[in-house]
């Protein structure tokens, strides 16, 4: 093998273009979109397993300088008590990075065209063919371009899982809704490096100071019904504020401060995942990241399974021969992400429960959070990239 198409540009698909690169296989990334500029206002956590696998293809430092360490997570409930705490340190000492998500696209897509990647922006995908001994995909302009290999990693509404799981469910809606920002407040007692997460009476928030001033702030107001097409995009600035303030008022936090001193306009948006997909290749495509098991953001590990993802399935396709490196690639990867996505979805329901369980989290959180970290399973996954890729 020696020529594969990778389809998106965000986080897994620079990422798998530069492990590819290391086993000998020449990829060209096609990303729809006319940049990496990625979700403006958005920010995320790359957690210390997903920087465990950029340190494995040598790309962690691309990202080390566009993020700042994180390394304890902090939980409050709406009163102001604090409910426990957890680090994001992995076995090796190190700790997780906050950063913009547009910041991460662009590092990326920077390190891979340093290394010599091809990416062409605005190529979208519409549909693909394979044969025995190759794959064709045709792109919107009319364009089409063969290789050994088609990669999926074209997010949650992928086109590519359509082709590879004709007639597979579609992604299933997280109740919550997102909205994010830069807010000019620093609350008196938050600090650098710590990320507070609140659980109000009524809805679910988090806010980080930042080493370069002001406070980096989310929230996930409820929402039990999937809203029609464009609802949620089409909520103004104004619409927002009220929200969040309805949400927010007599919790004893500084959410609605935060919000207050945050320049607008304020946008939000829904949140699905895909927390099965019943073939992750179909000849010579396959799926990775958001694509096959795109996670609620309560896991804070979207990003890094994606990182993950990529370099396993480069170990693979060096050690293991079509169709094996592939059927090796899910068995590796299936039971780990599956887990992830679902543990996110529960935290995700459970962000803002009725009053009686709202008493007997507050009661329980302390208890559970003071003798186990429900995350370190998660963070202290490793890819030994020396290892051969032996099926699960």
């Amino acid at each position: 093998m020696t020529r594969a198409i990778v389809v998106g540009g965000g986080v897994a698909g620079p990422v798998v273009a530069m492990a590819l690169q290391r086993v000998g296989i020449e990829a060209t990334v096609h990303e729809a979109h006319a940049g990496p500029a990625g979700d403006v206002g958005a920010w995320l956590g790359l957690q210390t397993n997903g920087l465990d696998a950029l340190r494995a293809i040598d790309a962690e430092q691309a990202v080390a300088g566009v993020g700042f360490p994180t390394p304890v997570i902090e939980f409050r409930s709406w009163t102001g008590k604090v409910l426990g705490a957890v680090p994001t340190s992995g076995p090796d000492g190190s700790v997780g990075l906050s950063l913009r998500r547009s910041d991460l696209y662009r590092a990326l897509h920077a390190e891979a065209l340093r290394r010599g990647v091809h990416v062409r922006y605005g190529s979208r995908l519409v549909d693909a063919r394979c044969t025995a001994s190759a794959v064709t995909a045709v792109f919107a302009d009319g364009t089409a371009e063969e290789a050994d290999l088609l990669i999926g990693a074209d997010g949650v509404r992928s086109t590519v899982r359509a082709l590879v799981d004709p007639g597979g469910p579609p992604p299933r809606f997280v109740p919550v809704l997102n909205t994010a920002g830069y807010s000019e407040h620093v609350p008196p007692d938050a600090e650098v490096g710590r990320l507070t997460m609140v659980f109000g009476r009524r809805g679910f928030a988090g806010y980080l100071a930042a080493p370069s001033g002001g406070t980096w702030w989310f929230a996930n107001p409820p929402l039990t019904r999937e809203p029609p097409a464009g609802e949620v995009a089409g909520t103004s600035d104004a619409e927002w504020r009220a929200l969040l303030s309805d949400l927010h008022h007599g919790d004893r936090s500084p959410v609605l401060d935060l919000v207050e001193a945050t320049p607008g306009p304020l946008r939000g948006w829904t949140t699905y995942d895909v927390p099965t997909v019943r073939r992750w290749s179909a000849g010579r495509m396959v799926l990775i990241g958001d694509a096959v098991h795109a996670t609620s953001p309560a896991a804070g590990q979207g990003s890094s399974l994606a990182v993950e993802d990529a370099v396993v399935l480069a170990r693979c396709l060096r050690d293991l021969p079509l169709p094996a490196a592939l059927a090796a690639f899910e068995g590796l990867r299936h039971e780990r992400v599956e887990r992830v996505v679902a543990q996110a979805f529960r935290t995700s329901s459970a962000k803002s429960p009725p009053a009686i369980g709202r008493v007997a989290r507050d009661l329980v959180m302390p208890f559970v959070l003071r003798r186990r970290d429900p995350q370190a399973w998660v963070r202290a996954h490793s890819v030994d990239w020396d290892a051969p890729a032996v099926p699960a």
